[in-house]
């Protein structure tokens, strides 16, 4: 329900837009001097007022001087001031200054209401245009690298079910990229043009985990100083993804199977339920089936939730993904830190390959992000990744060990050897060389394919 903001020093005319406003539908909060709205804006919250209905005459401040400051402090928030004769001059400078438009005193309600509505899908419109440039500019951040048939699996179910306006239940484990399956439903489904809102609930309390999903009205609860909509409203006609499903306590989740249920909500300190229209996306690394069993996890909410569900493999169970993934970390880490870097060397590949990566993506991610930071040549070293117990302290050319060739050849043999198990068909794939090959090396240098 959009909040208009009505800023007048006639009491009347506040009494009678108000009234006039609140009978078709809007939230209004009035304003008698522009100091208090100008107070008020720079306090709200950007999603509590949807537009400004402004007199461009103020006895405390003038007119053009709030146009002035409303342009910087809401520069996205759309204005119609109200002019009488002889004031169509101010009128018309608002309109410079980025006023929607304006409306002359004294104004029949049918002329107030079709301009207040034309402002207000104005608004929604740059809105959505604003949040699809972002989407595009972002998306390089948002793109799904992979290679391995594993997750391709994963990738073609997601696409999938994406179209449907099906609730979904994503589980894996921490780091695995939940959150990127669940952003790509929402691109995919025919919600894409509408928000896509993610929260993560294991990190909030209870009380605010409620304000933050169901908004709450001024005077709620000890600091509820204004009105706040929740991020159910944020997202009506999109997607909720809802992080960490598994910590909800059982007071939130008897609230969240009301709102699948009936489509509503109500807010803290209301009475009044309010219609949404949202997707659910959840996600957990928890087994949330044994969750219900131990009583921790309601089971209508359970089902309700897992309509459809979409298991993320570790990173462990799908190693082709570990090379395109860090070759797309060290890119965009690169431009972001404005470094010239090509490439990994192939032993530091040879070594992210043999880790076992307990923290997944975003362990991989982190590792990458520290050894772009420490790079000084165009090719991340493997001694620049803390990855198996290793140092990040880059070795250069002063410390580093000076050994012969065949030396730095048997190291390397023995180093993949270690990380592969002594598995010698797994390290001649590595290594490109074939089965042959290794055994001959490993009978030159002397060493045991096993320790």
């Amino acid at each position: 329900m959009p909040c208009i903001y009505i800023c007048d020093d006639e009491a009347g005319i506040l009494r009678y837009l108000a009234k006039l406003l609140k009978g078709h539908g809007y939230e209004v909060e009035t304003f008698t001097a522009g100091h208090d709205l100008l107070q008020r804006l720079e306090g709200s919250a950007p999603a509590s007022v949807s537009l400004l209905l402004q007199d461009v005459r103020m006895p405390d401040i003038d007119g053009i001087q709030i146009m002035k400051r409303v342009r910087k402090l809401r520069p996205e928030l759309p204005v119609v001031v109200m002019t009488a004769h002889g004031t169509v001059d101010d009128a018309v400078q608002a309109i410079k200054l980025g006023a929607y438009d304006y409306v002359m005193k004294p104004f029949p309600k049918e002329k107030i209401l079709g301009v207040l509505t034309k402002a207000l899908e104005h608004h929604r419109l740059a809105d959505e245009n604003r949040r699809l440039r972002e989407e595009l500019q972002r998306g390089s951040s948002d793109e799904i690298i992979f290679a391995s048939p594993r997750f391709q699996q994963v990738y073609d179910l997601t696409l999938q079910v994406a179209a449907s306006d099906a609730n979904i239940l994503i589980l894996g484990e921490s780091g695995t990229g939940k959150e990127l399956i669940a952003r790509t439903v929402h691109n995919n489904s025919p919600r894409r043009a509408k928000p896509f809102v993610s929260l993560n609930c294991a990190a909030l309390t209870d009380s605010l985990l409620e304000s933050q999903l169901f908004g709450h009205l001024r005077g709620a609860f000890t600091g509820a100083i204004m009105n706040q909509k929740g991020l159910l409203e944020e997202a009506d006609g999109g997607t909720l993804f809802l992080d960490e499903i598994g910590d909800v306590s059982a007071a939130v989740q008897a609230k969240l199977l009301r709102v699948i249920q009936e489509r509503d909500f109500i807010p803290l300190g209301s009475t009044k339920p309010k219609k949404v229209d949202v997707r659910f996306v959840a996600a957990t690394n928890k087994d949330l089936q044994q969750e219900v069993g131990a009583g921790r996890f309601r089971e209508d909410l359970y089902y309700r939730l897992n309509v459809i569900s979409l298991t993320v493999p570790p990173l462990r169970e799908r190693p082709e993904d570990v090379e395109p993934l860090a070759r797309h970390f060290l890119r965009r880490f690169a431009a972001r830190m404005k470094k010239d870097l090509l490439d990994l060397e192939p032993a530091a590949l040879v070594l992210l390959r043999g880790y076992h990566w307990p923290g997944n993506v975003r362990e991989l991610e982190n590792v990458i992000e520290r050894a772009v930071i420490l790079a000084r040549s165009p090719y991340l070293s493997a001694d620049l990744l803390p990855v198996g117990g290793r140092k990040t302290e880059p070795v250069t050319s002063e410390t580093a060990p000076l050994v012969p060739l065949d030396e730095v050849e048997r190291q390397h043999i023995l180093a993949v050897l270690k990380q592969t198990g002594f598995h010698k068909s797994n390290t001649a794939e590595i290594l490109g060389i074939s089965r042959k090959t290794l055994d001959r090396k490993l009978a030159e240098y002397g060493m045991k394919s096993a320790p």
